[in-house]
């Protein structure tokens, strides 16, 4: 069991999270024609947004109720009233999130009672769904706040067993899929396709895969999300055969999701790994009664022969990484599983799992905290996100990209990490990585003393003379 070494310093150096309010706005992206709209002021939307568009590559509809100093000191739930209001008139949007900002936070704003209060004063918006959501950006990080807006999603949504008069199991083929922050595009495209391999029918909460996942659509514009989950598709949760969990950062929504529907669940930690894989095709055989199909087996096959390729160079690796809590766990039992070291492993927010990480010590911090245990552990290797660049420099190591934000590669957002076919690469990449290094390489020995002399002239018997004129010594 790890120890957890809690933060200490009054201020942050290079700061290693993203916000809570950028996770819960992440979270209602995965929806078809959604729209978050931060409560805060204009920057503190224009910020994030900034690193959504760096990291996918895309627009991405955020509206903000771009709080001023009057509204800071005398009230805030106004705007949030008329923003909703004015999104709603001209966008008629499928759903709202409206996550809130430190600033909003610390004024004290009641954001639950400003929904109410838009209620009761527009009525004729009563069909469109508005989900507000704590998310403080002075507290937890990106995955906390993603968790809490799944959870307010199925608290606000998710209509109970007995008043929707749902049965668990009606809808033979469909599992709910709950996903966490960690999950990329490519990794729910990869999921998805491994599920539907069984028969089975995903629904994905929520789907990034299909609203951020780099595509062009047939609009030249749209100030909602293109893609995602269906609102309309929350209303059949309880009806589904079981529910399939990805995540310890989901344990309260997983558990709202099976109190309000009586859906049993299935829950893993991550999908990293030939021994998380493996479980994650046990329990979709389980739920399906469907043979597993010859393409997993060979998938199956294929990372073993990876792992068996890579372990002469991840062996005995020293590794530093920075994530958030479920992503670095998931990393630590990868690299742990091929015999590597995680030397330095630094989270931005405590959280149980945590505790289960392999390795020594688990650091609640910042990258400088990394920089510093990575130097005195003799990492060899870091793994983070782009805030890492620098660090990785100073330390002289090279940087595997992982996480969010990555701004200064192109197609980070789309990587598959998951599944055999994800973690085969993963190791692949690894590997490579420390074939750079030329870790245990023997290069030639050249003696001093053998060194060949230089011939200036040939002496008429034959005899060699040094470029100085002097005789050859033999």
């Amino acid at each position: 069991m790890a120890e957890i070494i809690k933060r200490k310093k009054a201020l942050s150096v290079s700061p290693l999270k993203a916000s809570q309010t950028i996770g819960g706005a992440l979270a209602f992206l995965g929806f078809r024609r959604a729209m978050p709209m931060l409560h805060g002021s204009q920057g503190c939307t224009a910020f994030g947004k900034v690193f959504f568009v760096r990291h996918f590559r895309e627009p991405i509809p955020l509206q903000t109720t771009a709080m001023d100093q009057v509204s800071t000191v005398m009230g805030s739930e106004d705007s949030v009233v008329e923003g909703l209001k004015t999104i709603c008139e001209k966008q008629a949007p499928s759903l709202l999130g409206v996550p809130t900002t430190g600033l909003a936070e610390t004024q004290g704003s009641d954001v639950n009672m400003a929904v109410k209060g838009f209620r009761r004063k527009y009525p004729q918006f009563d069909g469109i769904p508005v989900v507000p959501v704590s998310t403080p950006d002075y507290s937890g990080c990106l995955e906390t706040g993603f968790a809490k807006a799944v959870e307010a999603i199925i608290d606000t949504l998710v209509p109970d067993a007995e008043t929707a008069g749902s049965v668990p199991g009606r809808r033979q083929r469909q599992l709910n899929v709950l996903v966490n922050a960690s999950l990329t595009p490519g990794d729910l495209e990869e999921l998805k396709e491994i599920i539907e391999a069984f028969n089975l029918r995903p629904v994905l909460i929520p789907d990034l895969s299909d609203s951020l996942d780099g595509h062009l659509g047939e609009d030249e514009f749209s100030p909602l999300t293109t893609g995602g989950t269906e609102v309309s598709e929350l209303l059949t949760l309880g009806d589904a055969r079981a529910t399939l969990v990805i995540g310890r950062s989901l344990k309260r929504a997983a558990d709202r999701l099976a109190e309000r529907t009586g859906v049993p669940d299935h829950r893993l930690d991550h999908l990293m790994g030939l021994d998380a894989v493996d479980r994650l095709i046990a329990m979709l055989h389980e739920i399906s009664g469907e043979p597993v199909p010859e393409r997993l087996e060979r998938q199956r096959a294929q990372l073993q022969d990876a792992m068996l390729d890579c372990h002469f160079m991840l062996g005995m690796g020293r590794f530093a990484v920075a994530a958030d809590p479920d992503l670095l766990h998931a990393f630590s039992e990868l690299l742990a599983g091929m015999g590597a070291e995680t030397v330095a492993a630094v989270a931005p927010a405590n959280a149980p799992i945590l505790r289960e990480v392999p390795t020594e010590a688990v650091k609640i911090g910042d990258l400088e905290d990394l920089e510093r245990l990575a130097r005195e552990n003799a990492a060899e290797v870091l793994i983070c996100n782009s805030h890492g660049v620098e660090s990785a420099g100073r330390l002289g190591v090279p940087l595997l990209r992982a996480g969010f934000p990555q701004y200064d590669t192109l197609g980070g957002y789309q990587r598959t990490w998951i599944g055999y076919r994800g973690t085969r690469q993963t190791l692949f990449d690894l590997a490579n990585i420390m074939l750079t290094l030329e870790k245990g390489e023997i290069h030639p020995y050249r003696s001093p003393y053998a060194q060949k002399p230089e011939f200036s002239e040939v002496n008429r018997d034959g005899a060699g003379t040094t470029p100085a004129g002097g005789p050859l010594q033999h």
